[in-house]
């Protein structure tokens, strides 16, 4: 039997039996209800006394009150509780009765109802068939005020309503009980309250079973709604801050976490030195501490623009009560009409309200007795003010977000050392030589916002015009790799200044590498080691020499645009041992683009090697073809790589070469005779006076005389002499001998051991080179309208 109050009237007396008797006892009408209940028709009871139909002795008659058995026209027998009462003045009574358990459950129905009624701890609804309140205990305080016949879209926001209606109309159409819910309450009264109950709805049948009411139990969770809020704000702030080491992305970071769960507007505010990696003063209050807005976050993701924008500075504080105990490393509270008495006459300070904003909440950072900042947060009129817990939790996160911030800080002060430690190890950027134009770039890791590594790329002028190109990648990063980086140019430049061969330069620094990785502790031996690609271009030749250890091939991209890996055995990484390296030298038109690059490159791809390796080099191919600029090349290369970023750093040297023009060069074959002395003299005194240089008639005529005179005395023949005019003249001979020349003071009385010291005095600079058989002997000489600070002069 459901419950009274849930069912119409009609409903509710569907069930009672009734029957009128004379004053004999002897039943006059019978109604349907009898019959149903007794299986008794109106024709076989009407006329006959109503104690033929009780199936035990009943002490008295049927009057007032009280509980009977009566047999069914089957056989059966129905205990009824009924109620008589006198009807008309012919000593008439009318009997009531129903079937004494549906008089208990309405009994016991209408008591449970009562108490539900009574008491304020379980909130209670009964809802119709249409949703509309019918019976409730539900009173204005703390809860949204429900009357008879409101609607759950009256109390309720729309979203919540239609979420919560929809719930109750699935219990009203399959009778599936709904236990322990939790439904979101907004009001509509005030936008500003908001609840958490949890429900428990169950439907309430008709005697007919058809769906009647639904009955919906609630109990207010919003205290602990609210708790759970702040704890998963808690473990939020304490997953996301300070997962990166950048201080501005923590600073983001900050305000992502605060918006929308804690204020509807957040920002963080730094001290100008942390953004630097310096330490501020120790105190707020003090003169010359600056903030600056460091990251800000809206509702909508869009910042106002009449608020204080990121990058501007914070205008100076008012003297407020607030602001002292802000200064004092407490968090405060205010209300938007305190600072409205308070800026009336700052306009600079009208730039940190939201224009709706009506309650703010203000947290120091504070680390080591430093302070790094604030963190402000905003709620408008939509919202709740904030309470002393939200204070708290707000401590809480600016204390985590302190140390957060003081980490990427001494990050950020580690880090701008290294990077400028590695500045003053790398090369400038761009080079222009007469054989060469080159411009390199370097690219730190994504690690940790910018991570420096040991890659490093070079450019080294050598004699007779050539240029060394040199590209080396160090294994690991920071400092330990910055040093071996700094360590191994170092000495690939002493090397380059000997004239070795790339694979005997190679072979030289692979040496280094395994000294190198001995000399360390046998915990850090493993991580000394490296790769490197060397090539040496002979502007006269056109042609470069490259030799790999364990570095990727260089693309070669010819003047029509097609580019090309150039085909290079790629040999051991440095510090292998034991193993050759080997050289592949290939001919370049004037007007190509050499690129050589470590493996960061390649890893910026975000695919595999030789996928990567393809796009490379058609990338190259069509930025070389678009006329871009060598220096623009590189960052177009490394912004347009697509993908994550790599835990890689990477270098990148682009060379377009030149060829020196065939009327610029001479060359001579001579015999080991001494009568050549005097023939190339004259050879070259000719040749000096064609390209109108004979103020170095004299001074060429010495050194020819000279070095051709050693190479017939100390190495025999053939000799090659070679003149090579650019920005300075340079006079080769080329002998077989492998002897080093040596430069010595002869004393006064020696006949000869001048020559070389001569060629010393009289030229800008001098040496040798040896080839696959025999040796160089180079000497250069500034034209008359160059200095030594001339910029093909320069290494």
């Amino acid at each position: 039997m459901a419950s009274p109050g849930a069912l119409s009237g009609d409903e509710v007396l569907a069930d009672v039996v009734a029957a009128l008797v004379d004053d004999a006892e002897t039943v006059r009408v019978w109604s349907p209800t009898a019959t149903e209940c007794l299986g008794w028709t109106s024709g076989e009871v009407c006329g006959r006394p109503l104690a033929d139909l009780v199936a035990e002795p009943q002490p008295g008659d049927l009057r007032g009150a009280g509980v009977a058995r009566l047999r069914t026209r089957g056989g059966d027998t129905v205990t009824l509780r009924y109620h008589s009462i006198a009807f008309g003045d012919a000593g008439s009574r009318l009997f009531l009765a129903v079937r004494a358990d549906q008089a208990l459950n309405r009994a016991q129905g209408g008591a449970m109802l009562d108490a539900l009624m009574a008491q304020d701890r379980i909130s209670f609804v009964l809802r119709g068939t249409d949703l509309a309140v019918q019976r409730t205990n539900v009173t204005s305080v703390g809860m949204p005020r429900l009357t008879v016949g409101t609607r759950l879209a009256d109390v309720m926001d729309a979203r919540d309503a239609e979420k919560a209606e929809a719930s109750l109309r699935t219990v009203l159409d399959t009778g599936v009980p709904v236990v322990g819910r939790e439904q979101r309450v907004r009001s509509l009264a005030d936008p500003t309250q908001e609840w958490s109950f949890t429900v428990t709805a169950l439907r309430l049948d008709s005697p007919k079973g058809d769906p009647a009411a639904v009955a919906v139990f609630l109990t207010d969770a919003t205290p602990q709604w609210q708790a759970g809020r702040r704890l998963q704000l808690r473990h939020r702030a304490a997953a996301r801050i300070g997962a990166s080491l950048d201080v501005k992305r923590t600073a983001q970071d900050i305000v992502d976490v605060l918006v929308p769960d804690f204020a509807e507007f957040a920002a963080v505010d730094l001290a100008m030195p942390v953004l630097t990696g310096d330490e501020p003063e120790m105190a707020l209050d003090r003169d010359d501490l600056r903030l600056e807005r460091a990251a800000v976050r809206s509702p909508d993701g869009i910042w106002p623009p009449k608020l204080l924008q990121v990058g501007m500075p914070l205008p100076a504080l008012p003297p407020m009560p607030q602001v002292r105990r802000l200064q004092q490393g407490q968090t405060v509270l205010v209300d938007r009409a305190v600072l409205d008495s308070r800026l009336v006459e700052s306009d600079a300070l009208s730039t940190l309200i939201p224009e709706d904003g009506r309650w703010l909440v203000l947290a120091p950072m504070f680390a080591r007795g430093i302070v790094l900042g604030l963190i402000a947060g905003w709620r408008t009129s939509k919202a709740e003010a904030f309470t002393a817990q939200d204070a708290d939790l707000l401590t809480e996160i600016a204390a985590h977000s302190a140390l957060s911030v003081d980490n990427a800080r001494r990050y950020t002060r580690e880090h701008l050392a290294a990077v400028a430690l590695q500045q003053r190890l790398l090369p400038r950027p761009t080079t222009v030589t007469p054989a060469i134009e080159t411009a390199g770039h370097y690219l730190p890791a994504a690690a940790g916002g910018s991570e420096i590594g040991g890659d490093w790329f070079d450019t080294i002028a050598l004699p007779s015009l050539r240029v060394a190109l040199i590209v080396g990648d160090v294994i690991g990063h920071g400092l330990p790799a910055t040093a071996t980086m700094g360590r191994l140019r170092t000495a690939v430049q002493t090397l380059a200044d000997l004239e070795l061969a790339p694979d005997e330069l190679l072979t030289h620094l692979d040496e280094l590498v395994a000294r190198l990785a001995a000399e360390a502790g046998p915990q850090h031996r493993d991580t000394i080691g490296g790769t490197c690609l060397v090539g040496v271009y002979d502007p006269i030749a056109g042609q470069c020499t490259f030799a790999s250890a364990g570095h990727p091939p260089p693309v070669v991209v010819a003047p029509d645009g097609t580019a090309r890996l150039v085909d290079l055995p790629p040999g051991p990484p440095l510090g292998v041992g034991g193993l050759p390296f080997e050289t592949t030298t290939c001919a370049l038109e004037p007007g190509s683009v050499l690129a050589l690059y470590t493996d960061g490159l390649l890893l910026r791809q975000d695919a595999d090697t030789d996928t990567a390796m393809t796009h490379l080099v058609q990338r190259l191919s069509d930025l070389v073809s678009s006329g871009e600029e060598l220096a623009a090349i590189g960052p177009a290369l490394t912004a347009g790589a697509d993908g994550p970023p790599v835990r890689d750093d990477t270098a990148l040297l682009l060379a377009r070469v030149r060829a020196l023009r065939p009327d610029h060069v001479a060359y001579w074959q001579y015999p080991a005779d001494p009568a050549t002395v005097a023939t190339a003299r004259n050879a070259v005194a000719r040749k000096l006076t064609e390209w109108g240089l004979e103020e170095l008639v004299f001074t060429t005529e010495l050194i020819v005389s000279e070095l051709v005179t050693n190479a017939i005395r100390y190495a025999g023949g053939p000799l090659g002499l070679r003149l090579i005019r650019d920005s300075v003249l340079v006079c080769e001979v080329r002998d077989p001998s492998n002897t080093q020349p040596r430069l010595r003071r002869a004393r006064t009385m020696d006949e000869g051991g001048r020559g070389l010291f001569l060629v010393a005095q009289v030229s800008h600079r001098w040496g040798s080179r040896y080839g696959q058989s025999g040796k160089t002997i180079w000497a250069e000489q500034l034209l008359p309208d160059a200095t030594p600070d001339t910029p093909a002069e320069r290494r």
